[in-house]
């Protein structure tokens, strides 16, 4: 087994540890992760089963709705206001986490670009990786 996977806000009010390995790793263009970012995408990594994660902290949470019509929950600190994860109503199994918010960065390996026709001109991500309009089919 491998290390487990940490991570949390800022001001470390929040906290994750999770034992398992991801089973997804993505940038995502669309424009709901531009804007939750602040840049041109938002780089995450999802884990299953959710009852895996040791988390900590109370994070303040807010919906939205996606492309696809199910609600995805943004949870965020709201000490200093990182964002941490996403929870989703039609997969209540899975658990993702924001790349930015592990306490190890480096562990975090795109696999996928998803709404990669959203992306802006000036979001230079790895030519290599393969793009998706929306989300891939599960294999």
């Amino acid at each position: 087994m491998s290390k487990a996977y940490t991570g949390g806000c800022a001001c470390g009010a929040i906290r994750y540890a999770i034992p398992s390995e991801p089973v997804f790793m993505n940038h995502c263009q669309c424009r709901d992760c531009q804007r939750n970012s602040g840049t041109g995408h938002g780089s995450y990594l999802t884990f299953a089963p959710r009852d895996d994660v040791k988390l900590s902290g109370d994070a303040k949470q807010w919906d939205i709705v996606g492309d696809s019509g199910n609600v995805k929950t943004h949870a965020f600190c709201p000490t200093c206001g990182s964002p941490v994860y996403l929870t989703f109503a039609a997969m209540p199994d899975i658990f993702t986490v924001h790349a930015a918010s592990l306490d190890d960065p480096t562990r975090y390996r795109p696999q996928v670009v998803t709404y990669a026709g959203r992306g802006d001109a000036w979001d230079h991500i790895d030519p290599g990786l393969p793009k998706f309009d929306k989300m891939p089919p599960a294999a």
